[in-house]
């Protein structure tokens, strides 16, 4: 729930000026790539940022230039979106270079919105003898020397910021669904993640790469909030370059981490590649939902049911580690089955809240063992007595008690998994089973699907214990 709406403050400015380095520097992280590379940043990126109990929206855009072609139209044009969606406009200029046209069009620009305009002199550490006076030329009063390196000035830029915004807090939405767009580049990740948020935030271009951060977007659909996050391209480890594009592979395994449910794309006319096979395993293994989407459909010649018919099965079997993600064919050209894959979502979120209680699942744990007991060595036959449900796991999370577990075959795991499903309909989302031998059961153990347990958390839950 939102008690106010958070105001905005859009970085602004030439390429390689340091406009990521001072959005870091203020989240106090590495959420935007910073490199010395001019033009790093493509796309928009926006992270919310707090400064003495006020919160605001803090966006990073690409450094503005002359739009050489269509991709730099699209860069510029965001800037410019940037800018008219912003309550304060920062404009970031060199302390050490003089002041040119670029500069200039810049400040013109952020002045003509009749907004609250900073004007920030990064790299001050660089300009000695340099006479800052001078870039009062350029129209903007409220001037701030900085240096992110050092982080000289960014507090008296923060307190001078937080008297031109109101108080405002956001509360988070717990309820908020998180999307994650995963795929190999260029397989149509960011021309979903504008059909799906209505809005040209992501940059939709020919060439492989375009996306290296993570992206977000919130809409609502049935009542529902949905964070989605389009993510840079997962390359093979030997294809993986140094610098820029390794810290984009790390955001898209965090974006796993932080989704609930995760599409992974992939474009029809080059499928089934192992690393697709490896991303799905990553998804499984963080025990997210996930969905398979077969993208570009609408460039399939001659497609009909028979077509699609023909390829699920193969799809199936290249998958068959994960028998449980949907497959849907999509086009965000056309936005064939585009809404779907928001019902899909919700659908999967309520599977992934089901409580099963205890009696209901050991009457069923009976079932399956009389149906298929589990085989072991001689005298070494897993026996399993009982199972729970974690309820305070997001995870679909089955605790199963008995003894010799540890002999018991991984396929006999994946037949209590396959009969589970079945059962109590877990279709799109990851289940999780632990194992715990008889001997252990009244250990506070360390969940694999949950955070690891300090001493001092284990010497609590013992107190509750007592207490109660």
């Amino acid at each position: 729930m939102i008690s106010k709406k958070l105001p905005i403050v859009a970085i602004v400015g030439r390429a390689n000026v340091g406009k990521s380095s001072l959005f870091n520097a203020i989240l106090e992280r590495r959420e935007a790539i910073v490199a010395r590379e001019a033009g790093t940043t493509r796309d928009s990126i926006a992270s919310k940022a707090q400064w003495h109990e006020h919160q605001f929206w803090l966006i990073d855009t690409a450094g503005m230039k002359d739009a050489a072609d269509d991709f730099e139209f699209t860069i510029q044009e965001q800037i410019t979106q940037a800018a008219d969606s912003a309550d304060i406009i920062w404009v970031v200029v060199e302390a050490n270079v003089a002041i040119n046209e670029e500069d200039r069009r810049i400040a013109r620009i952020a002045l003509k919105s009749k907004k609250p305009v900073f004007l920030i002199l990064n790299k001050v550490d660089r300009a000695r003898g340099s006479d800052l006076d001078d870039f009062k030329r350029l129209g903007i009063s409220a001037i701030f020397p900085t240096s992110t390196t050092q982080r000289r000035g960014v507090d008296e830029l923060l307190d001078s910021l937080i008297t031109h915004i109101p108080q405002a807090s956001e509360i988070e939405d717990n309820d908020r669904l998180r999307v994650a767009l995963l795929g190999r580049p260029n397989v149509g990740k960011s021309a979903l993640f504008n059909s799906l948020a209505k809005k040209q935030q992501a940059i939709v271009a020919d060439r492989a790469g375009t996306t290296r951060d993570i992206n977000r977007a919130v809409v609502r659909y049935r009542g529902r909030e949905l964070e989605i996050m389009d993510t840079a391209g997962i390359r093979r480890p030997g294809k993986i370059g140094v610098g820029i594009e390794h810290f984009s592979v790390i955001r898209s395994l965090a974006a796993i981490e932080q989704a609930d449910v995760c599409f992974l794309l992939m474009d029809v006319n080059e499928m089934n590649t192992g690393l697709d096979q490896k991303i799905a395993g990553m998804v499984k293994e963080a025990g997210k939902g996930l969905v398979l989407v077969v993208s570009k459909w609408d460039s399939v010649e001659g497609k009909d049911a028979y077509t699609r018919d023909s390829l699920a099965p193969e799809i199936a079997h290249i998958f068959d580690f994960v028998p449980w993600a949907p497959l849907i064919f999509t086009s965000s050209v056309t936005g064939q089955n585009v809404s779907k894959l928001f019902d899909l979502v919700l659908q999967i979120a309520e599977r992934r809240k089901t409580r099963i209680t205890t009696r209901t699942l050991n009457v069923w744990l009976g079932s399956v063992i009389a149906k298929h007991p589990p085989a072991g060595l001689k005298n070494r036959a897993p026996k399993l007595n009982y199972m729970v449900q974690e309820d305070d796991n997001p995870i679909p999370a089955f605790k199963v008690f008995g003894s010799h577990t540890k002999f018991l075959h991984w396929s006999y795991k994946r037949f209590m998994e396959r009969e589970l499903r079945y059962k109590f309909d877990f279709e799109g989302t990851a289940v999780q089973f632990w194992f715990i031998e008889k001997a252990d059961r009244h250990k506070h153990g360390n969940s694999p699907t949950k955070p690891e347990r300090s001493g001092i958390q284990r010497k609590n839950i013992k107190n509750r214990a007592r207490q109660k």
